[in-house]
């Protein structure tokens, strides 16, 4: 796990003291090694930049930039290969040679034999960029689920690429102003959605995709992309995916353990943690585990975690944290945002004490509830579809009574005002109305621009990805949305970033590219079959939870936001809150007051306060 940059200059050289910038602005993702190379291309300079975090072969024949000597190509690359060792094997079948230990040299080596055709034989999570030194072309290329992040920019004279947006913004090559649509989408969501970033003219480069940079155009295509399904109704596979699934998931979390330093699991006592560590003890595999546990009862999770510790005999560990900790590493936490986001203080909060514990790599449960319905969600947006299905049917005459009675109990709280969305016919899908931070009127109420083309652009996007999910299921669908959507864009950026900050790496077994497709051939009625929370998971375990923890209510990892916004921090979120220190924020005069208002009358949750707070002190920080 690494930090990368690079820029190609057409007409103006690349200087030193723009790679050492870089590494300087990404050491945190790769504190054990540095490197910088700058490559004349014939028609300009390419300079490339790499902070490493040594996982894999730990020896200096690991370090980056890493030029293959065979063709003069080279790569910095951030990520890991899951099953490098198998690749190596076929190519040194083939007659290559290998120097190194390391993944990065196999990437090397496998585009060198196969082409393009090697990225889709990767398994793991990765984003990359290569020099092609015969075709003179430089290619960036991201994992299949967007794991890992790959940011780029274009301007007159350059063509820039990072791990993080902060990066590119730091080179003082790109203005330092909001996207438009960036802001709208974050208003929207929470987090700003790819391929668009919170600054104007620095984008995402699309999961699944690989970028060409030829004669100075980037040109970007597919190699993967998420299953939608099957013209015509459920896959014919679907009985052999289920069957499938007990050695899919051993397979999926034992080559996640693959590593040349020791590989712990996040353990909260919950589902997802707990199936990690029953599959790997049943593979014989006796793992570390690691479990943050509260002084305070009431977000204490230790009973849970350590029944699961005890069941399966691991090597456990505690770390100790109170809620005093958590509140003082709040700023902290906030500087570690690569872009804003109402999510992620509690991954910070994870990863900094599991770091400063020893701990370098670690397991995690994240992709579970995407992948075996483990949402609310899963059943309350096919429920809203059906609402709203029956609700388009009746005369308007009928609808807009109805609408306007709801309408009038919708300022008291935020699901009464998406009810009321709803019910006056809003042409937003449930699942994106489910999830929405802002409504559409809130949103137009907050945002200082052309909201009509803003709410445009969005409306747009969210219609391009449920015609994506037109032969799912409704469930499927909801996996669908929730993967490309709410995953994608909040809960893996936030904790690849604030993992990162520490310079901890995470890996997502639930989101090996193989399961991934399985699950989406399975239908989704055997999903949500049966009283547990995803039983089609516990079935393919082959081994049995205890009920404490099958059948506690869900309960994610969360911090009392609400109450600390009514005590500790209130003075200082109600003053960041006035119209002076929201100028760099985009948002219309009086507006965010507006909204802390209606918290302290309790018509409002704490994240819509919380969400313009995050977004000001992203800007007074990076602005």
């Amino acid at each position: 796990m690494c930090g990368i940059f690079g820029i190609f200059a057409s007409k103006a050289g690349v200087s030193q003291e723009t790679l050492d910038a870089a590494v300087g602005s990404l050491t945190h993702r790769g504190p054990d090694d540095c490197g910088t190379a700058i490559i004349n291309t014939g028609d300009g300079e390419l300079g490339l930049a790499h902070t490493r975090l040594s996982i894999i072969d730990l020896s200096p024949l690991g370090h980056q930039p890493m030029f293959d000597p065979a063709t003069g190509n080279c790569i910095v690359f951030n990520g890991e290969i899951y099953n490098f060792r198998e690749l190596r094997s076929q190519l040194e079948y083939g007659g290559n040679r290998f120097l190194s230990h390391s993944d990065t040299e196999v990437i090397l080596a496998a585009y060198r034999t196969w082409g393009e055709e090697s990225f889709s034989k990767l398994r793991g999570m990765f984003a990359f960029a290569l020099w092609d030194a015969t075709l003179g072309r430089l290619l960036l290329v991201r994992d299949p689920l967007g794991i890992k992040p790959l940011y780029y920019a274009k301007t007159n004279q350059h063509f820039l690429f990072a791990s993080e947006v902060r990066t590119l913004l730091n080179t003082g090559l790109i203005a330092r102003g909001l996207d438009p649509d960036g802001l709208f989408s974050f208003l929207a969501y929470g987090s700003v959605y790819e391929p668009q970033t919170i600054i104007e003219g620095i984008f995402a480069v699309p999961p699944g995709h690989l970028m060409s940079l030829e004669d100075g155009r980037p040109r970007t295509r597919a190699f993967w992309s998420l299953p939608a399904g099957d013209e015509g109704g459920e896959s014919s596979a679907s009985k052999d995916s289920v069957r499938a699934l007990p050695s899919l998931l051993r397979d999926a979390v034992i080559s996640h353990l693959v590593s040349d330093v020791p590989v712990g699991v996040f353990l909260s006592g919950g589902i997802d943690s707990s199936s990690l560590v029953a599959i790997m003890r049943q593979a014989g595999v006796r793992p570390a585990t690691f479990s943050l546990v509260f002084r305070e009862e009431e977000f204490n999770e230790a009973e849970h975690s350590r029944l699961i510790a005890r069941q399966f005999s691991t090597d456990h560990h505690e770390i100790m944290v109170s809620e005093n900790d958590a509140l003082a590493s709040l700023p902290e936490a906030l500087r570690a945002m690569d872009q804003p986001t109402i999510d992620g203080v509690n991954t910070w909060l994870v990863s900094a004490k599991a770091r400063a514990a020893g701990v370098k790599v670690a397991l995690t449960g994240l992709g579970a509830d995407e992948m075996f319905a483990g949402y609310s969600n899963f059943q309350r947006i096919p429920q809203m579809e059906k609402a709203s299905a029956r609700l388009a049917k009746l005369p308007s005459l009928v609808r807009e009574p109805v609408a306007a009675s709801i309408s009038l109990l919708g300022k008291t709280s935020d699901r009464k005002r998406k009810l009321s969305e709803l019910a006056a016919g809003s042409s937003t899908h449930p699942y994106f109305l489910a999830r929405s931070l802002f409504t559409a009127d809130e949103r137009r109420d907050l945002y200082e621009g052309d909201d009509e083309a803003a709410e445009c652009k969005l409306e747009t996007a969210e219609q391009d990805f449920v015609a994506a999910t037109r032969n799912l299921d409704p469930v499927n669908r909801v996996s669908y949305l929730e993967s490309a959507c709410y995953m994608r864009n909040t809960l893996l950026r936030d904790s690849d970033f604030m993992s990162m900050a520490h310079g901890l790496e995470l890996r997502v077994p639930f989101l090996d590219r193989a399961l991934v497709e399985t699950c989406f051939h399975i239908p989704g009625n055997e999903k949500v079959q049966g009283a547990s929370p995803k039983s089609l998971l516990l079935r393919n375990l082959r081994v049995e939870l205890p009920g404490e923890i099958v059948n506690r209510p869900k309960k994610g990892f969360t911090l009392p936001f609400e109450r600390w916004l009514r005590s500790e921090m209130k003075s200082r979120v109600e003053q960041a809150l006035r119209d002076q220190a929201m100028c760099w924020a985009g948002l219309r005069p009086g507006a965010p007051s507006q909204v802390w208002q209606r918290f302290l009358k309790g018509q409002t949750s704490w994240s819509r306060p919380w969400s313009l707070f995050v977004l000001q002190q992203w800007c007074e920080q990076n602005l």
